[in-house]
């Protein structure tokens, strides 16, 4: 399987109309060139634009950013991880939500984020949480789907470990002054899971706060495979799901769980 990741810049001075228009432009030129598309997070607004969230939030189906992504994936014969948008949901509350879309267009999956950042602003008050884990069974590769900050949280990426992903998916709009931890925790959760990891940041500065870029793809093992720099970007890398079967029956450190182990599949 070959991914791509598309690490988009986002500029105060570009529309968010603009932006998708330009953002599906891009997924659509990856036909015949990737299987899978990654886009960052809240790309659309950006994810430090705070003060945009209530103008530019959407339906979840229906909205701009869903409809414009869905013809881009359909177009391309992608399965394309869109990142996420300011999602309205019909009681009003907001959230940051991720959309996957099949070869065909169909929004297949849709992962509202659980862990969010803040610390009592911003979207920590601004945004309701997610509540479930979200896995897509994508032939081959299975994608298990976080965001951002959830990556500091070790647990939720071993169960969707214990749900059968092979690949974890991290779309974000990571700062360049914590670049360091960005990398740092990719390479962790795919060392500790054995499992690829797909990072997609924002590039360039909004609402202030210089992006980190730097997209990585990181390996079962714990190796980079591609990583972007600062700038827009596309990474495109090949992924081998075999990879993953292998680095577990060569060392077999999941099997030795005893602490938060699942409950037996009946």
């Amino acid at each position: 399987m070959r991914a791509s990741l598309i690490q988009i810049a986002v500029d105060p001075d570009e529309s968010p109309d603009s932006r998708r228009a330009r953002v599906a432009s891009l997924v659509a030129g990856q036909r015949g060139v990737a299987d899978l598309v990654v886009l960052p997070e809240l790309w659309p607004v950006g994810a430090f634009a705070y003060d945009a969230y209530e103008t530019e939030a959407e339906q979840v189906p229906g909205g701009t950013t869903c409809e414009a992504m869905a013809k881009a994936a359909a177009e391309a014969g992608v399965w394309l991880h869109a990142g996420s948008v300011v999602e309205r949901a019909p009681d009003g509350l907001l959230y940051n939500t991720a959309l996957v879309f099949s070869p065909s267009g169909e929004l297949v999956a849709t992962y509202r984020k659980i862990h969010r950042f803040g610390f009592d602003k911003g979207e920590a008050v601004m945004m309701a949480a997610g509540a479930d884990l979200v896995t897509v069974p994508v032939p081959d590769l299975p994608l298990g789907i976080a965001t951002c900050y959830d990556l500091r949280f070790p647990e939720l990426f071993r169960g969707l470990v214990d749900a059968g992903a092979l690949a974890l998916v991290v779309p974000a709009g990571w700062p360049a002054r914590r670049r360091d931890h960005w990398t740092l925790l990719t390479r962790a959760r795919a060392v500790e899971n054995q499992a690829y990891v797909l990072g997609c940041g924002t590039a360039g500065t909004h609402a202030g706060v210089e992006q980190a870029g730097h997209s990585i793809v990181v390996d079962p093992w714990g190796e980079i495979l591609a990583e972007a720099g600062p700038a827009e970007e596309v990474l495109t890398v090949e992924l081998d799901p075999r990879k993953v079967a292998t680095t577990r029956e060569q060392f077999p450190v999941l099997k030795d769980r005893l602490l938060g182990m699942p409950p037996p599949r009946r």
